[in-house]
């Protein structure tokens, strides 16, 4: 465990926040250099069939050490950071042994309190490693990198700890939803995994939401204001008059659970053209296609009410529930439940309300549930994770190997 934390910070200090906005994969160079630097520690460690392709996935193998045949399971963690905020010249603090209160990020007036984040109040007495209040954390998901990274290097130095095949895979631009895109599942040559993303310890889930974008594009017309009566159509109250369409109880800020949502995430506006750009979650497929086709109802109603201008919208299904590619294999389930336990860890079985690469990798052929990595605040400058939490995950991976062997010996 003495290298995890030093592995982890080196990894948060390499820009790697991924872009959207860019079409090539991946989206932005700064991933490959955390994948050259994860390259060169796996050459280290004598792993092997380590591959970087061109697209930054990058891939190696533990080799077995029985000579029974025990199934090759695999450890997935992306390498990229959220856009949401950003990821240049983190600055991680480690706050030791927290016994309450509020905590100043770095020098500013910035702090992360238990009124507004009250899972500070279970976590006394751990060590949190939180931002200095200008950038994310980037434990979503270097944390996920450096545990398996850690859970690796001890199994290496371990060799009395008896496995198969593991299998490690580390993607770019999972946070803008292209992650599992160009994963190669057969060269990968695990028959199932787990990717670690999650949150608070004892996260396990093998549920998500299915999730389509929903781009609805206003029309107007423009003109010179000083000349506009009757003719200009300003797009941004078309843009106005169909958010106030949306149900307000079904957002993100008002749902929790297996409650979907519509999530206004975006807007660019003009006179005219305004383009809106929502989100659309579902824990059901039945309940996705309802939601779709409220969408339609409301800009065919909208279109009807317009006597200038008009509204289009575009969707677009990004991924869909991995339970159902999961649950006819109950027992990787069962093996990250009993090794969570055996590591004094409660699971916490949970729907995601989001995605991973798993999802997208479950429907691919590799069953591909998530577990905890220990943070919290995901994608936002309030992120931390505990010390305690990330020594947990290592321990659960590990202890996962060991399950999977005794299961198949």
């Amino acid at each position: 465990m003495d290298k995890l934390l030093e592995r982890f910070f080196r990894y948060v200090r390499i820009e790697t926040q991924s872009d959207g906005d860019v079409a090539s994969c991946p989206s932005t160079a700064g991933q490959f250099n955390l994948a050259q630097q994860l390259k060169s520690e796996m050459e280290e460690l004598g792993l092997s069939d380590i591959s970087l392709d061109e697209h930054c996935y990058l891939m190696a193998r533990l080799p077995s050490n029985v000579s029974v045949d025990i199934p090759a399971i695999g450890f997935i963690a992306h390498m990229d950071t959220a856009p949401d905020a950003s990821g240049l010249n983190v600055k991680p603090q480690i706050v030791e042994n927290y016994q309450g209160g509020d905590i100043a990020l770095g020098i500013g007036d910035e702090v992360l309190s238990p009124i507004q984040y009250p899972d500070l109040n279970k976590l006394h007495g751990h060590n949190i490693i939180t931002t200095d209040g200008t950038t994310l954390l980037g434990a979503d998901n270097k944390a996920g990198v450096a545990e398996i990274m850690t859970a690796i290097a001890y199994l290496v130095a371990h060799p009395e700890i008896k496995h198969g095949d593991i299998c490690i895979g580390f993607t770019p631009d999972e946070e803008i939803g292209r992650g599992a895109n160009l994963f190669d599942v057969e060269k990968f040559n695990a028959q199932w995994a787990y990717t670690i993303d999650g949150g608070p310890v004892g996260e396990l889930e093998f549920e998500n939401f299915n999730a389509t974008s929903a781009d609805v594009v206003c029309y107007g017309t423009n003109v010179h204001p000083g000349t506009a009566k009757g003719k200009m159509v300003n797009s941004m109250n078309i843009a106005a008059q169909f958010q106030l369409m949306m149900p307000s109880n079904e957002t993100p800020e008002a749902t929790e659970g297996y409650e979907g949502f519509y999530h206004l995430k975006s807007m660019k506006p003009s006179v005219a053209k305004t383009e809106l750009g929502y989100i659309i979650r579902d824990f059901s497929r039945e309940g996705q296609e309802q939601r779709k086709a409220f969408m339609q109802q409301k800009v065919d109603e909208l279109n009807l009410q317009l006597e200038k201008g008009r509204v289009e919208l575009v969707l677009t299904d990004s991924y869909f529930n991995m339970r159902e590619m999961v649950e006819p294999y109950p027992h990787i389930i069962e093996l990250a439940k009993a090794a969570m336990i055996e590591c004094d860890v409660q699971p916490e079985i949970k729907p995601i309300r989001g995605g991973t690469d798993g999802a997208r990798l479950s429907f691919k052929g590799l069953p591909c549930p998530n577990i905890f990595t220990g943070g919290y605040n995901f994608h936002g400058i309030h992120e931390f994770i505990t010390v305690e939490g990330m020594e947990k995950a290592v321990n659960v991976i590990i202890k996962l190997v060991e399950k999977t062997t005794e299961k198949y010996s």
